[in-house]
C-alpha cells in the first residue's frame, strides 16, 4: 500500500497563495505519476495538476498560470504552488499517486484530502 499525507491547505484571502504538499510512504516500487485533484461542494472531484516521474506536467484550464505543481522523486513529495487564489479555488484538495508497490501493480492511491478556502 501507498500512504499518501497531504499538508498545506487552509484559509486564505482571494489574490493570496498556498503552497501543498503531499509525501508518499510503504514499500514503493515506483510512482508513475503523482497529481492534485479537487472537489468543491456539489461537485465532482477534478484534475488540478499531475506530474509524472519524467516531469511531464498537465494542468487544468482553470489554474493554468496560476499553479505550479513540482514533484521531488528522492523524497516521494509533489507540490502545488498555488498563487493567485480566487474564491473559485475553494475545495477539499487531494493528492492522488499511480504507483507500483511490492508485489501489487500500479494503481491509483488517494490521500484524505486538504481544505483550501479562499475569501473574498
Amino acid at each position: 500500500q501507498v500512504h499518501l499525507v497531504e499538508s498545506g491547505g487552509g484559509l486564505v484571502q482571494a489574490g493570496g497563495s498556498l503552497r501543498l504538499s503531499c509525501a508518499a510512504s510503504g514499500s514503493i516500487v515506483n510512482i508513475i505519476a503523482m497529481g492534485w485533484y479537487r472537489q468543491a461542494p456539489g461537485k465532482q472531484r477534478a484534475l488540478v495538476a499531475q506530474v509524472t516521474s519524467g516531469t511531464l506536467t498537465n494542468y487544468a484550464d482553470l489554474v493554468k498560470g496560476r499553479f505550479t505543481i513540482s514533484r521531488d522523486n528522492a523524497k516521494n513529495t509533489v507540490y502545488l504552488q498555488m498563487n493567485s487564489l480566487k474564491p473559485e479555488d475553494t475545495a477539499v484538495y487531494y493528492c492522488r499517486a499511480f504507483a507500483e508497490v511490492v508485489g501489487v501493480p500500479p494503481q491509483d492511491y488517494w490521500g484524505q484530502g486538504t481544505q483550501v478556502t479562499v475569501s473574498s
